[in-house]
């Protein structure tokens, strides 16, 4: 009665989630109830780990901004020790920078301008309410130049402030990031296109995704609307995940995507294709 209790709270997926919790905590107990023999081969230092958990390191510099690659190496090798050290603490960045990914409403594929339907109008405005509703202060927002993107970006601008900075950029157009795996029937792209499209989503992903400049004070939240596969490649390559894997996440029209990346270089997702701002009969996929 309490789980039955706790599925009508969350609605249909808040229940999905809630039943895999519940599953993964009986998998859990099962775990734990035969931990003595696995203890055995598996050292308790939380660094260490065996053929059972292998692992890769987190890449600090993975956006090429950690403190010694913003410093000026001749400068750096010439320095005494405590210099050194007092150009690498002016280098470090102090901000976080949250990154709200918004995929375009739904749109007509088979016209040729490609604009949004009604449903995706209203999908758009209805983002934009949310956010408008969120408390936070955005402090840019940025399209792409595709019309349902523009479109989608627009509608959500209607419900902002006024005063944010706008701008839109090629670069951030939809196309094939990298050849998934598992491979689909249904699309596949020629090699020459996920080469020349993905070369550029890549570039996107340099340019918008990176730890703060050393020059920004405040914490800042920034709406980039775009694509469900600029998106999901995104994703993948913030987490360090591999980049294969994207097509394996499905995204709703008008969805949001909360990246998070700390002054250090951690990143982490607050939401992945987040639409609980649309009624259920307003959602769709494609």
């Amino acid at each position: 009665m309490v789980i039955l209790t706790r599925f009508a709270r969350y609605g249909a997926f808040g229940a999905a989630a809630l039943s895999s919790a519940y599953f993964l905590r009986d998998e859990a107990k099962a775990f734990v109830g035969s931990k003595t023999s696995f203890d055995s081969s598996f050292s308790s230092s939380s660094t260490s780990f065996n053929d059972n958990f292998p692992r890769g390191k987190w890449d600090y510099n993975w956006d090429s901004r950690d403190p010694m690659s913003m410093v000026d190496e001749a400068k750096y090798e010439a320095a005494d020790a405590e210099t050194r050290k007092e150009m690498l603490e002016k280098a470090k960045p102090t901000a976080t920078r949250h990154i709200f990914l918004i995929r375009h409403g739904q749109y007509h594929t088979e016209s040729d301008i490609k604009n949004l339907t009604e449903l995706g109008r209203q999908q758009a405005s209805m983002c934009g309410e949310r956010l408008a509703k969120s408390g936070f202060k955005f402090n840019a927002v940025t399209m792409s130049t595709m019309n349902r993107a523009t479109e989608t970006a627009n509608l959500i601008l209607a419900e902002l402030p006024k005063d944010i900075p706008i701008a839109s950029d090629s670069v951030l157009e939809e196309g094939a990031p990298y050849p998934p795996e598992p491979p689909v029937a249904h699309w596949r792209p020629k090699q020459k296109k996920f080469f020349a499209e993905g070369s550029r989503i890549e570039a996107a992903f340099r340019k918008y995704i990176h730890r703060a400049s050393k020059r920004q004070k405040e914490d800042s939240y920034e709406v980039i609307v775009c694509h469900a596969n600029v998106i999901r490649y995104f994703i993948c390559r913030a987490l360090q995940f591999p980049p294969e894997g994207w097509l394996r996440m499905s995204l709703g029209h008008s969805s949001i995507t909360w990246l998070t990346i700390r002054p250090n270089g951690n990143v982490s997702i607050r939401s992945i294709g987040d639409i609980g701002h649309l009624p259920s009969e307003k959602v769709s996929f494609s």
